[in-house]
């Protein structure tokens, strides 16, 4: 090992699993392999908001977790220096870092959402961006029922405007995505000092096959805050066959929009699955309404060296040039761009090949590596 090498860490990775897994499942899973291949001992505590009910999980939100004993035990268990906590609403909460920290070890709140203040995470409702809710004000989230009923809402105000303040006093480090990531979390009254660890693209291509791609690509969860309908407009507009992976509650609408057009759905994909069908696209489209950070659709793309055509906001300004990047709302200028890149070979080959160079430099294992173990390095020295 070189003596400038990072000290080995025994890590504990703890994380509430989504009713509706994502990317941030896939970032829990890379930091694990990567810190175990590069020496380090990693061990997992993780609880899964499929398995608990609805009144459960409304009393472990409201009261900041359950059964921490069980987080102190593993810490204890496991010797370990650092615990790597990511989601940990409801059934973790703030509860599990105290009881990290009273069994002796450093704690990193690694944040990949804003869902320290909103309800649904997203900062995102009726069709626009949202911003109401502010610090521990999470009233609008209760008048605008951004949960559904009034009941769930308001579990979420309360538990959410409750753990906040305790969250962030429990974590001696503190880990979001993006430096826009950061500056939204302040303008949305949470004013603490973040350290950036963009998302990582452990699993690099050799080379860009672009020129190669047979078909443009949207993935993730299909609801309406990512944009699918812009996709759908810009294919049938320009015939570019568009293949769509994903499943969610929008889906019958986007069907509908798509009636006539060459876009085929494939459902919801594994990993591996998705992996084959995005090194075989021309283009990833990333059109979402929302805010996105470093969502894991483009990182993966930029690993595949594809081209990825995105919306002009948040995040995706650090990950992206300013050619790649499409006005939100503009059905229009996302038909221009689509139709340009699946024409112009030589454009998609240069693209192609920046993306492929853009992960290399920005988000492969060992650049990730490197941020994530100064982030340990500081939490270790916190007082």
């Amino acid at each position: 090992m070189s003596t400038n090498a990072p000290p080995l860490q025994r890590v504990l990775l703890i994380h509430n699993r989504y009713r509706a897994a994502g990317g941030e499942e896939r970032v829990v899973e890379e930091i694990a392999t990567l810190l175990a291949e590069r020496g380090h001992a990693v061990a997992r505590l993780e609880r899964d908001s499929a398995d608990a009910s609805r009144p459960g999980a409304a009393h472990a939100l409201v009261r900041g977790g359950v059964d921490e004993q069980e987080v102190a035990d593993a810490v204890r268990a496991h010797a370990a220096d650092i615990v790597h906590a990511h989601n940990l609403h409801p059934l973790l909460g703030w509860r599990s870092l105290a009881a990290a920290r009273s069994a002796g070890a450093r704690t990193i709140l690694h944040l990949h959402n804003h869902r320290l203040v909103c309800a649904v995470g997203i900062t995102y409702r009726d069709g626009h961006p949202c911003f109401e809710c502010h610090g521990r004000d999470t009233r609008p989230g209760v008048r605008h029922r951004c949960r559904g009923s009034l009941s769930e809402a308001l579990v979420y105000a309360t538990g959410l405007a409750r753990q906040q303040p305790r969250l962030l006093a429990f974590a001696d480090q503190i880990a979001v995505v993006s430096h826009a990531q950061a500056a939204r979390l302040k303008a949305l009254g949470v004013e603490e000092p973040f350290s950036v660890l963009p998302n990582p693209a452990t699993r690099l291509a050799s080379a860009s096959h672009a020129e190669a791609g047979r078909y443009a690509l949207a993935s993730g969860r299909l609801i309406e805050a990512k944009g699918f309908a812009t996709a759908i407009k810009a294919a049938k507009t320009t015939g570019v066959p568009l293949w769509i992976a994903g499943s969610g509650p929008d889906e019958s609408r986007l069907k509908a929009l798509a009636a006539g057009a060459d876009v085929r759905f494939l459902g919801w994909l594994p990993e591996s699955e998705l992996a084959a069908v995005r090194q075989a696209a021309a283009a990833v489209l990333v059109p979402s309404r929302c805010e996105e950070f470093c969502p894991m659709t483009v990182i993966d793309a930029l690993a595949d060296g594809v081209p990825v055509l995105a919306s002009d906001h948040s995040g995706l300004h650090e990950l992206l040039d300013p050619d790649s990047l499409v006005s939100t709302n503009d059905d229009g200028a996302w038909a221009a761009a689509l139709g340009r890149l699946w024409r112009d070979l030589q454009l998609r080959v240069a693209r192609g090949n920046a993306a492929l160079a853009q992960a290399r430099a920005g988000h492969s294992a060992d650049a990730y590596y490197a941020k994530l173990t100064e982030i340990y390095a500081a939490a270790a020295l916190a007082v």
